[in-house]
């Protein structure tokens, strides 16, 4: 089988190996689904590779249980009895807010969104994780809840060797300039357009 080609190679003095291992901010944006399930199928990568996993969740429900929130702290509770992958910390940031009415004002919820980045903000100045997964942490960003620059320089100076992926529909122009890979996931069909419901236990 041929070998891939690069386009074209950067002129940033590293070679190849130093440009692959550098840490990454990575989004992943657009109107289509799966941003959130390819950030986590990245988090499960990450774990099997020793990597220390700092899920930090924003806007949806957090009496909601996703699955994929179940594998990885089962993966963290294992790693705890085995030594095998790495540690998982989970974080639901405030009670959520986009996808179903939730208690509280606008107010309740951009306290708890901005303290919830400051606690983000604290977990990268400690170096806590190996990889970040910000989950749907566009929307505070889009409201005014956090402030853009401050997360953009937050990000570009973070220390050590930090990957930090984002997701969520309508990413700042200032976000996908700072961000290494940008993911845009376009729809292309959805089933509720004709109608039709997801199964149980999927969310669609």
């Amino acid at each position: 089988m041929p070998k891939g080609q690069p386009v074209a190679v950067p002129d940033d003095g590293l070679t190849t190996a130093q440009r692959r291992n550098r840490p990454l901010i990575m989004v992943h944006t657009g109107p289509g689904k799966g941003k959130s399930t390819a950030a986590f199928g990245l988090a499960m990568r990450g774990w099997n590779q020793g990597f220390s996993i700092g899920v930090f969740q924003f806007v949806k429900s957090a009496k909601w249980r996703i699955g994929e929130q179940t594998v990885l702290e089962r993966l963290g509770r294992l790693h705890e009895e085995t030594g095998e992958g790495g540690p998982v910390a989970w974080h639901k940031m405030g009670s959520g807010w986009s996808w179903s009415r939730k208690a509280g004002t606008d107010d309740d919820h951009a306290a708890d969104a901005a303290e919830g980045w400051q606690e983000i903000k604290r977990a990268l100045a400690e170096e806590r994780h190996d990889l970040y997964v910000l989950d749907e942490f566009t929307y505070p960003m889009k409201w005014g809840w956090v402030d853009v620059d401050d997360v953009v320089s937050t990000l570009v100076a973070r220390p050590g060797r930090q990957h930090v992926v984002i997701t969520g529909r309508h990413a700042d122009p200032r976000l996908l300039d700072a961000a290494n890979l940008v993911t845009e996931m376009g729809q292309v069909k959805h089933p509720m357009e004709v109608g039709q419901k997801g199964q149980k236990g999927i969310e669609w």
